[in-house]
């Protein structure tokens, strides 16, 4: 089944605020998370034929596709700079690393908040990607377990111990990072 153009509307409208804010927890730029938003629905247009109610929800299916855009997005972005990490991965007057994921652009974020809040995303981009969607939808976006399971198409205790290991692993790159 396709979607018509009043379908899609009303599928957009109930769906896109919580899709743009899911993708701005995820690449921590507005421009890009309306970007993948765009994409997302666009996706979501295109395939609404394959969207199988009995196995998902809507919100479910369309958060399923922008999680894996996001993932995409910043796979394409760390794949740029492995392929000139050379001349990318550090500015050329000063030879400081850049770190062009962690900068934070979101609106909601207070100036003296940034840099405690550039610190711990900087360690929560660099958990594996299940842990990292973990962290993302139990405490950025306030999902509640079954949800946030469902959404990741895994178990509750599957969810849990993804949350467990990332804090771990939060834990310890915060220790590592408090010396300096």
């Amino acid at each position: 089944m396709n979607l018509d153009e009043k379908q899609f509307k009303s599928v957009y409208d109930e769906h896109s605020k919580l899709i743009y804010n899911l993708c701005l927890s995820y690449v921590l730029n507005s421009e890009d998370a309306q970007d993948i938003t765009q994409e997302v629905f666009v996706k979501v247009y295109k395939n609404y034929h394959k969207f199988n109610p009995s196995e998902a929800s809507i919100k479910t299916w369309i958060y399923r596709i922008a999680i894996n855009q996001c993932l995409d997005f910043l796979k394409a972005g760390k794949a740029k700079k492995r392929f000139g990490f050379i001349t990318s991965l550090f500015h050329p007057e000063s030879n400081e690393l850049i770190q062009e994921a962690a900068n934070i652009d979101h609106p909601g974020i207070e100036l003296e908040d940034k840099e405690a809040l550039n610190n711990l995303m900087k360690i929560i981009y660099s958990l594996p990607e299940n842990q990292k969607t973990a962290v993302i939808l139990l405490k950025i976006e306030g999902k509640p377990h079954k949800e946030a399971a469902d959404i990741m198409d895994c178990s509750i205790k599957a969810l849990e111990s993804l949350f467990q290991r990332a804090k771990i692993n939060i834990q310890k790159k915060l220790k590592i990072t408090e010396g300096f």
